[in-house]
């Protein structure tokens, strides 16, 4: 009998982080692919990234709609409880042979637990790595709750094996989103027009003298400071006249703050340099980051993707705290003068060359092939 791996998507970046993953299980005729969209992948909002997954030809196995209202800690909270509730219900249904959860959401401890509390082992993409707010927390939790560890760089397995998980279910595969950079520089020009393809708001229509693209998400620690971090960038970038591509954010506490200093500033300031943007393919988006001039934000695009595509980036405050990094990225605080000259410097630096730190490109058929593979249990000794 095929082994059934079930890889639950909570997120718009969490599907580009396991995309060509997705496609070699898929391809994998010992392998058999069920699909379950949830939380935020689900919601037009925030892109609908169940649309553009579905585009891409995979069959979506489950829904689960999980997100509470209100943007704030106790949303997420009560989210992660609902998400627990409603996957565990889910994978009795499918009875897979093996859990995948994606990365370092709130979205994913649910999906580790319900599974964990089920007898099914769990399959962790991207432990072991480090960075600020509740990521850092939630990360290493799953690690403790998975049995099958797929992380992305030799650091991050070291730091798994020191929590006491086996070397021997510890695989370095590299960063399935990387791959898609890997494909984007054999044709990296820009062969779409993004405003036609994908509309969003706003004025801006012209890049061809280049431009900014902009990601900023909340931070859950600061999230009351969320509208004021958001003001001060959209102020930075208004004030230097480039071109600025703008997308949301995700949906953590004190996005609502993120969402209402954007529409604000749409509708007092009217910045004809600015349009913003909900979603776009993998593939889309990061072609566009290829092509502009920096890209500015806390996301951890600018750490992984953009390392391989040699895109300068200026990362904004703490939310990225401790995450390995190229020499493509320079960190700068929420203040206005300090945005404008650190994107300056990135500008007159130009492109970096290209850093494998987080995969080669091959990192979605190697997943596949530990999936087949591996011994499955779920049996956890400490190694310490």
């Amino acid at each position: 009998m095929r082994r059934k791996i079930c890889v639950v998507i909570t997120a718009r970046p969490s599907y580009s982080r396991i995309k060509t993953a997705l496609r070699a299980i898929a391809d994998d005729p010992d392998l058999e692919l069920q699909i379950v969209i949830a939380a935020s992948a689900l919601l037009d909002r925030y892109g609908t990234a169940v649309n553009v997954i579905e585009k891409d030809g995979f069959k979506i196995a489950a829904r689960v709609y999980m997100v509470l209202e209100g943007e704030n800690l106790s949303s997420m909270a009560k989210t992660t409880g609902l998400g627990l509730i409603e996957l565990s219900t889910v994978f009795e249904n499918l009875q897979p042979d093996v859990v995948v959860t994606v990365a370092d959401r709130y979205e994913t401890l649910a999906t580790a637990v319900a599974a964990s509390y089920m007898n099914i082992p769990v399959a962790h993409v991207q432990g072991g790595e480090v960075t600020g707010s509740i990521d850092e927390k939630v990360r290493h939790a799953v690690t403790k709750l998975s049995d099958l560890h797929l992380v992305s760089t030799k650091l991050a397995a070291e730091r798994v094996c020191k929590m006491g998980e086996k070397r021997e279910t510890v695989h370095i595969t590299g960063c399935p989103s990387i791959d898609i950079a890997a494909d984007v520089m054999k044709n990296p020009k820009l062969d779409f027009n993004p405003f036609q393809k994908y509309g969003g708001v706003g004025d801006l229509r012209e890049l061809k003298n280049g431009y900014l693209v902009v990601m900023q998400h909340p931070v859950t620690t600061e999230y009351r400071l969320a509208r004021h971090q958001a003001a001060e960038t959209l102020e930075a970038v208004h004030q230097m006249k480039m071109p600025t591509l703008w997308f949301w954010s995700n949906v953590d506490a004190g996005a609502d703050g993120t969402s209402n200093a954007i529409r604000t500033f749409r509708e007092t300031v009217k910045p004809d340099n600015m349009h913003f943007f909900k979603n776009m393919t993998p593939t889309d988006f990061l072609r566009l980051l290829y092509n502009s001039k920096c890209l500015v934000g806390n996301s951890s695009v600018g750490i992984r993707e953009c390392s391989y595509l040699g895109v300068p980036v200026v990362n904004l405050g703490s939310r990225q705290s401790g995450r390995d990094r190229g020499k493509n990225v320079i960190d700068s605080g929420y203040h206005i003068e300090q945005i404008k000259d650190a994107v300056m410097t990135q500008i007159k630096h130009g492109r970096y060359d290209p850093d494998e730190l987080y995969g080669d490109g091959k990192a979605g058929a190697r997943i596949a092939e530990t999936l087949s593979h591996a011994v499955l249990t779920i049996d956890k000794k400490l190694t310490y």
